[in-house]
């Protein structure tokens, strides 16, 4: 009888741990969601009604260097890989994929600020960060001019500046965007990766690849809505020190009632 209890109560965890492995599976896929997938769905739903079995899947998700940001219904769920996990994805790596104009170094803070930039305005409020039901929308256009607006303002906090002070993170590229040019063509009439507006492109295909964005057809050329996923995942940027400082520029603002963005380049241009 005991041994039949014992190996009952291994069966039970092994059919647990299975379980939540396999919740973690789903959420390193990008665009699989528990809406379209029963399975996926089942495993959200008794995430968010046992506690136990979300212990389970937290401690499945943290011995693959993972944490678990969020589990929701709409979103499915929302990991953020460790340092020196096997699934973070590296600026190093990801910046070493474009074509190399500056030292190693600076292009991939340069892809870091361009990130940053649409995290911003994505959620340039608090108050639309902590809105499970806010979507965001990002163009590459709208992008650039707001880097190329901070890269303005740095340049006269620069000049105005105490010598001796330290200066911040984003005071450390913004020569090195400025100069990059906005627009470059290849060939075949595409825009250069190595452009400023070749590099916003880039960084909102590869957020929509890892099902942070959504494209929006038929408005505008590269323009993007969130995802709850983004979401998610800005609330931790949120606290970045650099995330700070862009927003404190100023160089986003709220324009009319829906809610519409523009930087400050647009205002002063209408």
């Amino acid at each position: 009888m005991h041994s039949s209890h014992e190996d009952r109560k291994a069966m039970k965890t092994v059919e647990d741990a299975t379980a939540a492995a396999t919740l973690v599976a789903c959420g390193l896929r990008p665009k699989q969601v528990p809406t379209r997938d029963v399975v996926y769905g089942d495993l959200v739903r008794r995430y968010r009604e046992d506690p136990a079995f979300a212990q389970v899947v937290i401690g499945v998700a943290g011995g693959l260097g993972l944490r678990v940001l969020d589990v929701s219904p709409a979103a499915g769920v929302v990991l953020a890989a460790g340092h020196e996990s096997a699934f973070e994805i590296k600026m190093e790596a990801y910046a070493r994929q474009a074509k190399i104009r500056e030292r190693r170094d600076v292009e991939k803070v340069l892809h870091g600020v361009v990130h940053l930039a649409v995290a911003a305005l994505a959620f340039p409020r608090p108050a639309d960060l902590a809105s499970d039901t806010y979507v965001g929308r990002v163009a590459v256009e709208q992008v650039d001019l707001m880097v190329r607006e901070a890269c303005r303002l740095l340049d006269e906090r620069v000049e105005n500046a105490d010598p001796s002070a330290d200066a911040p993170e984003l005071e450390q590229v913004w020569r090195a965007y400025a100069r990059r040019p906005e627009v470059a063509a290849t060939k075949d009439g595409r825009a250069a990766a190595d452009s400023t507006r070749g590099m916003v492109a880039r960084a909102l295909r590869f957020l929509a690849e890892q099902g942070f964005l959504v494209p929006v057809p038929g408005e505008q050329d590269g323009l993007y809505r969130t995802t709850h996923r983004y979401q998610v995942q800005v609330r931790e940027l949120a606290a970045d020190r650099a995330f700070g400082e862009l927003l404190d520029l100023g160089v986003v603002s709220i324009v009319d009632g829906s809610g519409r963005l523009r930087t400050t380049t647009d205002t002063l241009e209408s």
